[in-house]
């Protein structure tokens, strides 16, 4: 017998679609908009704790409206997953560490990209470059923070 159970969403999937709407809405919008975007297939309060969460996420904002509230995203998904790997990084004592290790795994392909976004040549070690062995447009000698920063 097939399970008749509807799919689990993925972690952030949910607010990743909700993020979506109100980037394809015509300004701020009330969260029973949001809803009947999902074709009334969401609990009125769902949308509600979602959007609340993307407020504080800061991924939206809002402006009281009489006694509700009038939405608007803040952020697209690109925004929203750069949050959720800031707050990963804030969480650690060792953030050049933590760095490190993130570039060392990364694919050929995104780490030309990044040595692109922080202005590397193309020959330049990414890797190094986090760990403070070579010296890039935003950092010193020793990779401590923006050059000539007291720490």
């Amino acid at each position: 017998m097939p399970d008749e159970r509807p799919r689990r969403r993925g972690q952030g999937e949910l607010e990743a679609q909700i993020l979506a709407a109100l980037s394809d809405a015509p300004g701020p919008v009330t969260a029973a908009w949001v809803r009947e975007r999902f074709g009334g297939d969401l609990a009125y309060t769902t949308v509600m704790t979602i959007l609340t969460r993307l407020h504080v996420k800061r991924a939206v904002t809002r402006e009281r409206a009489g006694r509700s509230f009038l939405w608007r995203a803040a952020s697209d998904e690109a925004g929203l997953a750069a949050l959720r790997m800031r707050r990963v990084l804030d969480a650690e004592a060792d953030r050049g560490a933590v760095l490190a290790r993130f570039v060392t795994t990364l694919s050929p392909d995104d780490e030309r990209l990044l040595r692109d976004l922080l202005g590397l040549p193309e020959d330049g070690d990414v890797a190094g470059y986090a760990e403070g062995r070579t010296e890039g447009p935003m950092e010193g000698p020793t990779g401590s923070g923006p050059a000539g920063a007291e720490g």
